[in-house]
């Protein structure tokens, strides 16, 4: 599909209108709450349209997470369908916060559910997980480049408990002596770098999630050599209310920085349905004005 236009060149142009910030839809119960929202499916759609309107036209990516949705069962993916076909309707890009993996066809049914155009769960990108080997999403990544749809694989996540696997040494494939969060970032970059028109990109469609509040050095990650080509997008997760500093940002992620998507969800939520758009403004010069 030689029309197709590329993720990578599709959230290098939102990077160069809107900037890097990427507003999360969380409907936490205590956010629902707080919003003078029913903890129900209707809660959630309301929550999700109000995020897309204050969001539309001031940051150009949101990012819903789907796991708030999936647990009113079938009546929260009714109104996860309404929220992701919304905010693509306003020209948002879509990261469907979803962390899917398997093996064979089970992980391509996931890639099929959330990155096929017409799927009523179509996003523009999906979070995805590796932990099976790079080569057991290869189909879903192929997939979504066929279709300018893009993926970002966990690789050195904010969570404590992570690390322990994250920091592991492989001791045999190709990257042996590796750490797990080192050759997943690797096999990504020469993903990325394998493309046809890879020379001609700016960003590459794969991308990894490093979160902003762990040392990534500490995970094995290379942060002082020269950024890739195409650069790596960087969904990063921890900024705002779980501590990570924007004014760090070139600090945490070195080399890595100009493809960071900067994740904010409940210090941007937190101002309420009234103050939304606010928050939101004010967040996006914050973003801008830090230097990469």
């Amino acid at each position: 599909m030689s029309d197709v236009t590329p993720f990578g060149d599709r959230l290098e142009a939102v990077f160069a209108a809107y900037g890097r910030l990427c507003v999360g839809i969380d409907p936490h119960a205590s956010l629902l709450d707080q919003w003078g929202l029913p903890d129900s499916a209707e809660g959630l759609r309301e929550f999700g349209l109000r995020t897309i309107d204050a969001a539309a036209g001031r940051v150009g990516i949101v990012k819903p997470q789907v796991a708030f949705f999936e647990r009113h069962g079938a009546a929260g993916y009714a109104a996860l369908e309404r929220v992701l076909a919304e905010a693509r309707d306003a020209g948002l890009i879509v990261i469907a916060d979803v962390k899917r993996g398997d093996i064979g066809s089970s992980v391509e049914a996931y890639g099929q559910a959330w990155l096929t155009p017409g799927s009523s769960l179509e996003a523009d990108a999906m979070t995805i997980s590796a932990y099976q080997g790079l080569g057991s999403i290869a189909g879903v990544l192929e997939a979504a480049e066929s279709t300018g749809k893009g993926a970002f694989v966990l690789a050195a996540t904010s969570n404590p408990e992570a690390a322990a696997i994250q920091r592991a040494v492989l001791q045999q494939s190709s990257r042996a002596g590796s750490t797990v969060a080192q050759a997943v970032t690797s096999g990504v970059v020469a993903w990325n770098q394998g493309r046809a028109d890879a020379a001609t990109r700016g960003l590459g469609s794969v991308g990894v999630v490093l979160g902003a509040t762990i040392d990534l050095r500490s995970s094995g990650i290379d942060l002082d050599v020269d950024p890739p080509r195409p650069g790596l997008p960087v969904l990063a997760p921890g900024f705002g209310h779980q501590g990570a500093e924007l004014r760090d940002l070139r600090a945490i992620f070195g080399s890595l920085a100009a493809g960071v998507i900067v994740s904010e969800s409940r210090s941007i939520l937190g101002a309420g349905p009234d103050g939304l758009a606010e928050a939101i403004t004010r967040r996006v010069g914050d973003v801008g004005a830090t230097s990469v």
